[in-house]
């Protein structure tokens, strides 16, 4: 069956939902970025867009070029809600929608639904409409055969508009288009092919994988598929176990004080393997995310061999992350921890009596701290160590 992939991207997504809650922003050029010492930006619209600023250039090179200008501080729960409420839009005509990394990006898997909700440009079409009537905001919205092809095609036509890409038009859609417009080619990438001259997708697929070898590396054969518009990843509907894990904490006032932050990180682990025991789960690996006060994102993981649950490998985990992503003088605001590669606890039977004591030790105490937790509250009992 052939596949359709809706992608529906609401433009500057930030900037949008400011523009829904202060309708006097609507007109004006906007910038979104802490009001920091050396903070970046986080958003523009259009209009600043046009004078320059991109995202992540540093806020005073922003305000150089757009003195015009309105800033704004993001508001990031403000962002989640929104999100939430697209995808909750999306979910009627299909289970299979993904929230992409960026904000206001949603994929949707509309394969076989014609016969409930009609073609696939139809449901494109309604989403915007529902979303444009229920919440104000109106998403650029592309079909393609595959994720891929939806998202370069939704970029073709930003800031506003839709394009539809049918299944075996995709080289001849490609083709024209610069580099850039692939998600794929990172800069460092592009620049290589630069070098040499290539700067469209036509050229760039002319080349064999040995040519792409020796300008590229390693990454060969992901260009080369995705310059071929060849992409085979699924919608991955979002995960009740992966959300189930998740831990955050935001620090108010922000802070880079070691101290307070491994403090932060150590009670994160603790909740992820109470929970983690109390659903018989365990996993493999956790991933530690910063946010810092100039926006800036750092996510970094640590695994360990055998499936953890117990406090003490979970912390282990955590702070390996943390030292792994933790590298800038810049305040922190926001942690998370994230346990992924999660699998129900299965725990192997000696067939002799040869019992690990000290493992069968931190497991009884491990059980008796949860119980005092159910029954008291988690501040009833903390490890000296995650005291501030």
């Amino acid at each position: 069956m052939e596949r359709k992939i809706i992608h529906l991207n609401i433009a500057d997504f930030s900037v949008a939902v400011e523009r829904l809650v202060d309708r006097s922003l609507q007109a004006r050029p906007l910038i979104i970025a802490p009001l920091a010492a050396r903070a970046r930006v986080y958003d523009m619209s259009e209009e600043a867009y046009r004078d320059g600023v991109r995202k992540g250039m540093s806020l005073t090179r922003a305000r150089n070029r757009c003195r015009r200008a309105v800033i704004l501080p993001p508001t990031l729960d403000r962002y989640e809600k929104a999100i939430c409420c697209c995808f909750h839009h999306a979910l009627p005509f299909t289970p299979q929608v993904e929230r992409a990394p960026g904000s206001g990006h949603l994929y949707l898997d509309v394969t076989g639904t014609h016969r409930l909700f009609g073609p696939a440009p139809d449901i494109g079409w309604r989403i915007r409409k529902t979303m444009r009537r229920d919440l104000g905001l109106d998403p650029i919205w592309s079909v393609g055969p595959n994720k891929l092809v939806a998202k370069v095609a939704s970029r073709v036509v930003k800031p506003a508009g839709e394009y539809i890409v049918a299944e075996g038009e995709e080289q001849i859609f490609l083709d024209p288009l610069p580099l850039s417009l692939l998600p794929t080619v990172d800069r460092s990438t592009k620049n290589r092919l630069h070098e040499v001259g290539i700067r469209r997708i036509a050229q760039a697929a002319a080349l064999s994988r040995q040519d792409l070898y020796l300008l590229c590396g390693r990454r060969v054969e992901m260009l080369y598929q995705a310059l071929r518009g060849i992409d085979q990843s699924p919608v991955h509907p979002p995960a009740e176990v992966e959300k189930r894990f998740f831990f955050r904490h935001h620090f108010s006032p922000d802070s880079n004080r070691e101290e307070i932050i491994q403090t932060a990180v150590l009670d994160l682990a603790r909740q992820a393997a109470r929970s983690l025991r109390r659903h018989g789960m365990c996993c493999c690996r956790v991933e530690i995310t910063l946010l810092y006060s100039d926006t800036v994102k750092v996510t970094r993981q640590a695994m360990c061999k055998h499936p953890a649950t117990s406090d003490r490998e979970l912390e282990q985990l955590a702070v390996t992350g943390l030292f792994r992503c933790w590298r800038r003088r810049v305040r922190l605001r926001m942690i998370a921890l994230a346990c992924t590669r999660v699998s129900p606890y299965v725990q192997q039977l000696s067939l002799f009596s040869i019992v690990n004591k000290k493992q069968q030790k931190q497991k009884e105490l491990d059980t008796a701290i949860d119980v005092l937790h159910q029954r008291f509250g988690a501040s009833a009992l903390t490890r000296g160590r995650t005291k501030e």
